[in-house]
């Protein structure tokens, strides 16, 4: 994390810019039946995400670095909890980017709204 001093206030810039939803690592997907923590039922046909802290209902952008193929998801659910992880796709969402057979991908994100 890098520091910087201005103005007699330190400002920190935070690593792959978490702080304003955006970020790049790894991703997942998951196919559950089970509820989502936001309360709605998980259904692996909906572009949907699961995310450690964006709001239930931020729309975001995941780019696969691999082969540059995006999809919008919502976030309705919390995780991953795996080191490395930083978004848990639906089975739908992992399949327009090109995921489903390697399970994971490298991805970077962006909020959109």
């Amino acid at each position: 994390m890098a520091a910087f001093l201005a103005f007699g206030a330190i400002l920190t810039s935070t690593a792959e810019g978490h702080a304003a939803g955006n970020g790049c690592g790894g991703a997942s997907w998951y196919a559950l039946s089970s509820r989502t923590a936001s309360g709605e039922r998980m259904n692996a046909s909906y572009l949907t995400a699961a995310h450690r802290n964006l709001k239930f209902g931020t729309k975001v952008q995941v780019t696969n670095k691999r082969n540059g193929k995006s999809v919008v998801v919502r976030i309705n659910d919390r995780g991953p909890f795996i080191r490395g992880r930083v978004i848990d796709l639906s089975k739908a969402a992992a399949s327009h980017i090109g995921m489903i057979r390697s399970g994971t991908a490298s991805v970077c994100y962006r909020v959109v709204s």
